[in-house]
């Protein structure tokens, strides 16, 4: 009788164990963060709180890019598309500072944040005509003052992957593995950049995180930071966010870039694919973030 009963005290605490040990989260399993019901504010899309795959074994990817790794991203806004000329138009005519202009003008941008190019394609600082919704080209210095200005922010590396893979796992683009020209503005299809919207949205309903234009992330460029890459809310460089918005202009140091342009080949239009440039450089557009501050811990 008393074996009896042991035997079942036993199964019933195994019985409990399993259950306990079930019930428990995976390793890196997301927490739920309570963003679900969030809106998003205009223009702007919620990326979920999450972890994803970051990096790629491409056969046309570099290094760089390896090894794949677990990432955890906080939940975010993100722009659903580049800014654009018209957007950009409004920052500087607030902002003087940030216009072209003649070398003895007190008030335009200084020759140390851009490369000589600086809104090129625009006469003087009026956009050029029809092309109000085409996305803006500046430098890593401009992205950041307009990001400021708008009470945002350049994304992070991992925070620009997770946007825009939306979604899906292991894809080469937003969308799965093949690149049509329905799809997105590359390869020198159209020759030109496109209006910001012309083509389908990602899981996450962003648009163009193919092809259009480079875009600039906050992170300094770092070939190895795959190898070394903390789990959770990664950022390449010595600073953190808060430092980096506001000391901004005494970077020198090259800046993470992502997306591909209108010309560029398929290879370099995969959601992975990195490069850099000097912060100076003036061709290259952005999109802003914005974090939320109800994350839950």
């Amino acid at each position: 009788m008393n074996n009896r009963i042991s035997s079942l005290v036993l199964v019933v605490i195994s019985v409990l164990c399993v259950c306990v040990i079930g019930s428990k989260p995976k390793a890196h399993e997301p927490v739920e963060d309570g963003t679900a019901a969030l809106v998003a504010p205009e223009g702007m899309a919620l990326i979920p709180a999450g972890e994803f795959q970051m990096g790629s074994y491409d056969a046309e990817g570099g290094e760089s890019e390896q090894p794949v790794h677990s990432v955890y991203v906080d939940a975010f806004y993100m722009d659903i598309h580049e800014v654009t000329n018209a957007e950009y138009k409004k920052f500087i005519d607030a902002n003087p500072q940030w216009q072209k202009g003649k070398w003895w003008q007190i008030e335009r941008i200084r020759r140390r944040y851009h490369n000589g190019q600086y809104l090129k394609d625009w006469n003087g600082n009026n956009y050029p005509d029809g092309k109000g919704d085409h996305p803006v080209r500046v430098s890593w210095y401009a992205a950041m003052a307009y990001a400021q200005w708008a009470g945002k922010r350049l994304p992070t590396e991992a925070e620009w992957e997770k946007a825009a893979r939306g979604g899906l796992v292991g894809k080469r683009f937003p969308w799965g593995d093949s690149i049509y020209a329905n799809m997105a503005n590359y390869g020198g299809i159209v020759g030109d950049t496109t209006p910001v919207g012309t083509y389908p949205v990602n899981g996450y309903g962003l648009y163009d995180m193919t092809g259009n234009v480079f875009e600039w992330c906050l992170d300094e460029y770092d070939l190895d930071f795959y190898k070394k890459s903390p789990y959770r809310n990664p950022l390449s460089g010595s600073y953190d966010i808060g430092w980096l918005i506001n000391n901004f202009t005494k970077i020198r140091t090259p800046r993470a870039v992502r997306d591909g342009c209108d010309g560029c080949v398929p290879h370099a239009v995969r959601v992975a694919d990195r490069t850099k440039r000097n912060p100076t450089y003036s061709n290259f557009g952005f999109r802003c973030v914005n974090g939320i501050t109800s994350q839950v811990f």
